[in-house]
Formats: structure tokens, C-alpha cells, sequence
């Protein structure tokens, strides 16, 4: 009785610690730096860039840009914690003016000023996010994606990434002329 018991305790914190946010499609899971690094190469960021990342989960690709190649950033998370997580981790970098983390639908944020794009979406919502990516970015923006693909929108590059998870599988697009 004592074991069900305590089974049933550890069942339900874990299942808690899964629990969604309403409206949040993909789990929070986290790009290793080294795969961050490698986007944020790939992109060829630079500090004349605005890099956006769509579910930034805790801001470690925005506030990357910022830190290691001075660009600007912006997350968007649907998760109130992860935004509070990013901004105060960007204050204590000393990069609350280059990084901004807003709560909500990445279906809603405006994506003109962006130049880079980066995702850890899945297959499924990047290829919804497809027509809003060609219809507001700027020909010649970067879209980066960590290990999902985009139907039949063919890269222009990709690229492994061993990481200590695994290996992980690149996606670089450039925004065509209209």
C-alpha cells in the first residue's frame, strides 16, 4: 500500500512537471549551446542583425545573438515563466536593451523587423508557420530550424551537430524575392 502510494505521488509530479501552458503546441525542450552556437553560425548573425526566435523557451538563442555576435532579439513563449526566466537572465547580462521576450502566439508576433528567424517547433506547426514566414519577412532573411523541416519549402543548407544528446539536423532557408 505504502509503495502504490509513493508511486502515485512520483506519477503525479511528474505529470505536473509536463503539464502544458493552455495554448502551448510543442514541449518546452531545450537546444544545447553548442547547436546554438552552430544556428547562430549557420545564419551568419551578425551584430546588423535582429534575430527573433518563435518559442524561446528561455532565451538562450536570443540572448546568444545578443551576447556573442551583438545583434538584437526578440523571443516570443507562450509560457509566462519562460519569458520572466529570459528577461531576467537577459537584465543580468547586461542585455535588457538588446533582447525583448514577449508573452504570447507566435502566430500573432509581428516578424517584420526580423533579418534571422530561429525555430524548435516540429514539422507540423513550421509548415503552418511557412506562409506567415514568406509573407512578412524581407527577401534575403535567414529562417533557422533545430532538426524539423518545412514540407517542401527545400533548404538552402543543412547541416549535423553533435551535441552530448545526440546528433541534431540543421535547416537554413533564405526568404526569396518576391
Amino acid at each position: 500500500m505504502r509503495t502504490r502510494r509513493t508511486l502515485m505521488i512520483v506519477l503525479a509530479a511528474a505529470l505536473a512537471a509536463c503539464a502544458r501552458v493552455p495554448g502551448q503546441e510543442v514541449p518546452d525542450v531545450r537546444t544545447p549551446p553548442t547547436v546554438v552556437n552552430e544556428m547562430l553560425r549557420l545564419a551568419s548573425v551578425t551584430a546588423d542583425d535582429v534575430v527573433y526566435d518563435l518559442g524561446s523557451g528561455d532565451g538562450r538563442i536570443v540572448i546568444a545573438a545578443a551576447k556573442d555576435r551583438g545583434a538584437r532579439g526578440v523571443g516570443y513563449e507562450i509560457d509566462p515563466a519562460l519569458v520572466k526566466q529570459a528577461t531576467d537572465r537577459a537584465r543580468s547580462l547586461g542585455l535588457g536593451d538588446r533582447v525583448t521576450f514577449y508573452q504570447g502566439d507566435l502566430f500573432q508576433a509581428d516578424l517584420r523587423p526580423a533579418t534571422v528567424v530561429t525555430l524548435y517547433l516540429g514539422n507540423e506547426l513550421n509548415h503552418r508557420l511557412r506562409p506567415k514566414l514568406l509573407s512578412e519577412l524581407r527577401p534575403g532573411s535567414r529562417v533557422v530550424s533545430h532538426n524539423f523541416g518545412m514540407a517542401d519549402w527545400v533548404p538552402t543548407q543543412t547541416m549535423q551537430v553533435s551535441s552530448s544528446q545526440g546528433t541534431h539536423t540543421l535547416y537554413l532557408w533564405v526568404v526569396p524575392a518576391r
